[in-house]
């Protein structure tokens, strides 16, 4: 059962065609708009291409954006009762939150491999095999907290809520966390919040890709303690709600 309920969360995100479009129209846009529009932040910074700079970025906003949506389906579920329909049959809660988990991670890959597409066929960038397996699959793999906290928000907010708790992170990450607009262009107080932002380090996963300064170890530090720090959250509501059965 437990196998079963993953397969049927996976399959239930790849039939939303909502979900697809906006793992694949949104960033994209994003990063052909903004391709050329910051490259001269970039005249002075040893030779660093903002094409490859900014893919990043998109990169690691594209996954997170579609990552958070998770909390949708975990909030209507709430409010319906399905949840706690759930909570009574042999599912046990771990397979319930990984399937979530599973189901947010399983459409944030093809938002970050689009961004990289557009990338390499309309903007040129070029880097070797190993380049882009560490942009792709590194970013997917830093994408897991955001997952967490696409869970988390769907178990505090309300069906009527939650669209608005997941645009308002949406907004605060991609912002002040340096994704959707590069962190240069911003003044002194606003870098040093998206210091503290996971998607700060999340992007940074991508500039390491592309050869800049590496701070990737670094990148794996923060968002692993974002990870523990989400994930017991996660485990500590869904035990209250338990409770409440």
């Amino acid at each position: 059962m437990n196998a079963g309920f993953l397969l049927f969360e996976v399959r239930r995100v790849v039939r939303a065609r909502r979900f697809w479009i906006m793992a694949f129209l949104f960033p994209t846009l994003m990063y052909l708009i903004q391709a050329n529009l910051f490259s001269d932040l970039f005249a002075d910074r040893g030779g660093v291409d903002f094409r490859e700079h900014l893919m990043g970025n998109l990169a690691a906003f594209g996954a997170f954006f579609v990552a958070l949506n998770v909390g949708t389906r975990v909030a209507i579920e709430r409010s319906t009762g399905w949840q706690r329909q759930l909570r009574i049959t042999p599912l046990s809660a771990p397979s319930y939150l990984v399937a979530k988990l599973s189901a947010a991670m399983v459409v944030a890959l093809p938002a970050i491999a689009a961004v990289a597409a557009v990338g390499a066929l309309v903007e040129g960038v070029r880097l070797p095999l190993g380049g882009w397996l560490h942009l792709v699959l590194g970013i997917w793999a830093g994408t897991l907290p955001f997952a967490l906290l696409g869970v988390f928000i769907g178990q505090i907010a309300t069906a009527e809520s939650v669209q608005l708790l997941t645009s308002m992170s949406h907004m605060l990450l991609g912002i002040l966390g340096g994704a959707l607009f590069p962190s240069v262009a911003f003044p002194g107080w606003m870098q040093a919040v998206s210091t503290v932002l996971p998607s700060r380090w999340l992007a940074e996963i991508g500039h390491a890709a592309v050869g800049e300064p590496a701070k990737g170890a670094t990148a794996a530090v923060v968002l692993a303690g974002w990870t523990v720090v989400l994930g017991a959250a996660v485990v500590m509501r869904y035990v209250r709600d338990s409770a409440r059965v």
